[in-house]
């Protein structure tokens, strides 16, 4: 009887737990009869890498809320967890029941890990570009995401290439050097690249076919003569190149042109034919212009600078830049805002459209002059503040000059500290008071040097070692901290260098900069002294000794001009050397010393765009080099004299004159 009743209770037990959720431990909840129950605890089991605390708060469950069992609350958590795509599967589990508290466990079985990945079928270099882009993480976990975005950014790299029908596969293989680790296999298929063969135009009236193909930059046909230009088809870089050709037309009075691929075929080899349809529209012209709303320039000088007669061609791209986009600020809007108009605005509308001509009025608000407040500098770590200021062509209580901003901007690239690629100019207007404030921001970059060579010349090895220091400081020479590990921050420029091989030749330099001599004004100082000595290393009392010793030294001072203009420099020298020769071969003189002092004079402009790649402007110079004129005064004749005593003195004139333009071409091309 006994045990029977202990059957009995078995079978009950199994045929309750069978109707029971397969997520839910049964043994002690009945589903026939929902109840509420207060969370008591809640275990987190299974997983590896994630924080239990944080997948708590995303199942929405917490210790102390109550939940009716059963009900939506635990498949609501289940499903909170499911949207995170980390697991593999997900499932919770009544632990124990205490009176109305129940204790749950979540059990989760995360998804697998990348241990490593790999590539099949493509070069290393692919392999490479591949590798930046996906950005794959050791111990990523491999959602269905991870594995979709590596096909679509695979295809798409090669589909920049040309190959149009590229295949990628990813295949998963168990690691089992790692726990739950995956290896990540990626196939690529990449197939024929298929080229362009032919691009036909129709439509095109007033322009040939060569000459729209032209302006077509990625999309080129497949010719024998394409060595720069790959032949591809991108659909991205078709519409880039048809905007362009839409851009041409509107330059020459066709404002409703548009072009459109039309069809694409395929020829015999699998390649495309592009058929291109361009609807020209009509061609306008400009008819009345007319001003409104200037009360600070007449009607007639705006006319003037815009350049635009009655009768032109209509082109939009020339109105634009005359009115406020001519990069040499030969338009209106430059013209207003060098004279303090931060707040200009200025509109072109169109008032009538009759036939093929347009009447436009430029709709012009000049607003109030705005007065320069505050110069904010930042980005400079090691270069003083004053540094920068004393380039900036902007000054508090002024007015605002866009050509003042633009000449700023040159000057603090030219100092030669900062990179002219990040220098940034924020106008922060304040409408309220009339007034600007302008902020430079700027970023150093290395500006000294130290060389450190070996050559080998007329002596055997000679070694030389530099030091040029182009932003040193001797303000900071005695200062506290002033070290680090060298003084800089002032802009000057200190430079030593020694060059020798031993007692057959030395060589010595030293030469110092400051190029705000007082602080106040841009006046240059240049002080350098030099030593060099050549013997054939025997001694002295040797007869067939020799040595060539010249010592020198120079002193300039240099004025940055104001007329003809600002770019204008003038500096002038005084240059002397003392040449002592003993026994040497092959010079003017064997024995005995010749002197040499000069005067040099430079007036130079310099008005280049960069520096380090200029686009546009132009650097002359004129130096004249003279000696005072000895053979005026001393009455000797020259003919008669040694050349020991001839070139005592060494007297002479010279003249140089150097000259460069910089004018852009086409795209890059100076």
């Amino acid at each position: 009887m006994k045990k029977n009743l202990v059957a009995l209770l078995a079978v009950v037990v199994l045929l309750i737990t069978k109707s029971f959720s397969q997520t839910m431990d049964t043994t002690v909840v009945d589903y026939s009869n929902p109840k509420t129950y207060e969370i008591g605890g809640i275990e987190i089991t299974g997983t590896q890498y994630l924080d239990k605390g944080i997948l708590t708060t995303i199942s929405g469950l917490s210790v102390g809320q109550s939940i009716e069992i059963p009900g939506t609350d635990l498949g609501d958590a289940i499903q909170k967890l499911w949207k995170q795509k980390l697991f593999a599967d997900v499932s919770i589990y009544v632990q124990k029941v205490v009176g109305s508290t129940v204790f749950l466990e979540i059990r989760c079985v995360e998804k697998p890990r990348l241990s490593a990945y790999t590539f099949r079928g493509i070069k290393k270099g692919e392999q490479d570009d591949l590798r930046e882009k996906l950005k794959l993480i050791k111990n990523m976990v491999l959602t269905d995401n991870v594995k979709m975005n590596v096909e679509n950014i695979t295809k798409d790299y090669f589909l920049d290439k040309g190959f149009n029908n590229t295949k990628v596969t990813v295949v998963e293989k168990n690691d089992s050097s790692v726990q739950n680790g995956n290896l990540m296999y990626i196939y690529v298929d990449k197939g024929k690249r298929l080229k362009i063969d032919q691009i036909n135009f129709t439509g095109n009236n007033s322009f040939k076919e060569g000459r729209l193909q032209m302006l077509m930059k990625k999309t080129k046909e497949n010719n024998w003569f394409s060595i720069f230009n790959t032949s591809k088809f991108n659909k991205d870089d078709l519409q880039t190149d048809l905007s362009k050709i839409n851009d041409f037309y509107n330059t020459k009075g066709y404002r409703d042109a548009t072009t459109h691929l039309d069809t694409i075929t395929k020829d015999e080899k699998g390649n495309y034919v592009l058929n291109l349809k361009v609807n020209e529209g009509n061609k306008y012209y400009f008819r009345n212009i007319t001003w409104s709303g200037n009360t600070k320039y007449r009607s007639s000088l705006l006319d003037t600078i815009l350049k635009i007669h009655k009768g032109d061609v209509y082109n939009e791209e020339f109105l634009n830049k005359r009115l406020q986009a001519d990069p040499n600020q030969n338009d209106i809007s430059s013209l207003y805002m060098d004279d303090g108009y931060l707040f200009f605005q200025i509109t072109p509308v169109e008032l009538q459209v009759v036939n093929d001509s347009i009447d436009l009025e430029i709709r012009l608000y000049e607003g109030p002059q705005a007065i320069i407040n505050k110069i904010i500098i930042s980005g400079n770590t090691k270069t003083h503040e004053k540094v920068l200021r004393r380039a900036i062509r902007t000054v508090p209580g002024e007015k605002f000059s866009r050509s003042d901003v633009i000449r700023s901007q040159r000057e603090i690239a030219t100092l030669g500290f900062f990179d002219p690629e990040k220098i940034g100019i924020t106008p922060v207007p304040h409408p309220e008071n009339g007034t600007v404030d302008i902020e430079y921001s700027v970023q150093e970059k290395p500006s000294d040097q130290i060389e450190l060579s070996a050559g080998f010349g007329g002596y055997g090895v000679v070694g030389s070692l530099g030091v040029s220091l182009n932003n040193f400081s001797t303000s900071s020479v005695f200062k506290k901290g002033g070290w680090n590990p060298i003084p800089v921050g002032d802009g000057q420029r200190l430079s030593v260098r020694m060059q020798s091989n031993g007692k057959y030749y030395q060589s010595y330099n030293l030469s110092f900069t400051e190029p705000w001599l007082g602080g106040k004004k841009p006046n240059s100082l240049s002080i350098g002294v030099y030593r060099s000595n050549v013997t054939n290393a025997l001694g002295k009392d040797n007869a067939s000794y020799y040595q060539f010793l010249t010592n020198g030294g120079s002193i300039g001072l240099g004025k940055q001009l104001k007329w003809p203009d600002d770019f204008f420099t003038f500096i002038g020298s005084i240059d002397f050397q003392n040449y002592n020769l003993t026994n040497y071969p092959s010079f003017i003189i064997s024995n005995g010393t010749a002197n040499n002092l000069s005067l040099k004079l430079n007036i130079a402009r310099n008005s280049l765009s960069d520096f380090t790649f200029p686009r546009s402007g132009s650097n002359i110079s004129f130096t004249a080099q003279f000696t005072p004129p000895y053979s005026l005064f001393n009455n000797k004749d020259y003919s008669t004299l040694s050349s020991s005593e001839k070139f005592r003195w060494v007297e002479y004139h010279k003249y140089r004159f150097n000259a460069e333009w910089y004018t852009p071409l086409f795209g890059k091309f100076v």
